[in-house]
This record gives C-alpha cells, sequence and structure tokens, in this order.
C-alpha cells in the first residue's frame, strides 16, 4: 500500500526505550503521563524486525487505528500494517508426552467483527514459550485469517477461542476443540486435518518481506 494513502500512518518512528511524558500539576501533586505506550507483543515484534531486517523501518502509530505497528521500507516507500496480539504459554498444563514435544501453546480471545474491520495487512500472534528460549511468530494476512478460522467446525458467529499450538518439529497447529487423542497425534505430527495446519504461517517473515520489496 502506498505510504501517504495509509489510515494509521500518522504515527511517531521508533520510539526510544524511555518514552517522552507530559507533566500534569493536580492539587500540587506532579502525574506523569506516558505519550506513547507499547504493549509486549508490539515490542517483541518490533525488536526481532529491528534485529533482523535492519532495512526496515518500525513505527508506531500516534492513535488507535486498529492498527499497533507499521513497517516501511528502507526508503519509506512502501508500508506494511500490523495488528500484534500476544499470548503466555500455556503448555504447562499439558500431558507428558505433549511437554516433550511442544515448544509452546497460546490462547487469544477474537473479535469476528474487528477482523472484518481490520485495518492492518497482517495479524502476528505473538507466543513466547514458557521452557524453550525462542519466541513463536504466527504471520496471517487479515482476509487469510478469516477464512481460515471460519474453515474450522464449531467457530462462533461472532467471537473465535483460538489456541495455537507449536511443536519442536517447526509445525503449528490450531487446536480448539481437538480431544486428547488428537492433541498426541498433533505431537507425534500425525495430524492430517489441513484445514487447521496454520504451519505456512509460522515465523512467516517472507510474506512482509515481499510486499517491502
Amino acid at each position: 500500500m502506498d505510504r501517504i494513502s495509509h489510515p494509521a500512518y500518522r504515527c511517531r518512528h521508533k520510539p526510544d526505550r524511555s518514552p517522552n511524558i507530559l507533566v500534569k500539576q493536580t492539587s500540587g501533586i506532579n502525574y506523569m503521563k506516558p505519550l506513547f505506550t507499547i504493549h509486549a507483543g508490539e515490542y517483541l515484534v518490533g525488536e526481532y524486525i529491528e534485529r533482523n531486517f535492519p532495512g526496515w523501518n518500525v513505527w508506531l502509530p500516534s492513535k488507535d487505528t486498529g492498527v499497533d505497528l507499521l513497517v516501511t521500507d528502507k526508503r519509506n516507500q512502501k508500508v506494511v500494517s500490523l495488528q500484534v496480539k500476544f499470548s503466555k504459554d500455556y503448555s504447562f498444563n499439558n500431558s507428558a508426552l505433549l511437554l516433550s514435544r511442544m515448544v509452546a501453546g497460546g490462547w487469544w480471545h477474537l473479535d469476528v467483527r474487528k477482523i472484518q474491520k481490520s485495518n492492518a495487512d497482517f495479524w502476528i500472534f505473538v507466543l513466547p514459550s514458557f521452557v524453550e528460549k525462542e519466541i513463536s511468530y504466527i504471520i496471517v494476512a487479515r482476509d487469510e485469517l478469516l477464512r481460515r478460522y471460519k474453515a474450522i467446525p464449531a467457530t462462533a458467529k461472532q467471537r473465535i477461542d483460538s489456541y495455537l499450538r507449536v511443536t519442536k518439529t517447526k509445525r503449528c497447529w490450531e487446536a480448539r476443540g481437538l480431544s486428547n487423542t488428537d492433541m498426541e497425534l498433533v505431537a507425534l505430527d500425525r495430524f492430517t486435518d489441513e484445514k487447521r495446519n496454520f504451519t505456512k504461517y509460522l515465523n512467516a517473515w517472507k510474506q512482509i518481506e515481499a510486499q517491502l520489496k
């Protein structure tokens, strides 16, 4: 998308580690209000991009437009917008077999209407591992995300509970509604329901790279 036409382009470039503050005096007490805030998932995505893609610029929008981060090419001529969703790792509740085979498992509450109205080009699900020293990034284009979830049986009309699971063999599955037997098949790389297979989105930064070329 052209950088000028993007609805979220009014933004601050690369906020530093210590955000600017406003000082408001009330009843003799000075309150410090941050001008810009950034959540854990947004920080991890921005840090990963700056470390692995030095030719890209990361921007933080100055107001809430449904876009968490903007990424541009080196000359700021091409832009990709990102919605970032963070989850802690819930895999510690798994059986011994799953614990030995899984990297991490997340849990997200998603609003179908927000996905439909989203201005973001890609949604990134950030999933740090409770045990392994790695972070998984599941990167899905907005329209593709909605299509994939609607293809899975028992998807609610307005709300989606997503349980993405990442295995040590670098595969990713949507596990919502799966039985314990199915989860064991996932862990053993024997599960075959392609509607639930999100592996091609796992750490799929090349999608973003292609749009910034």
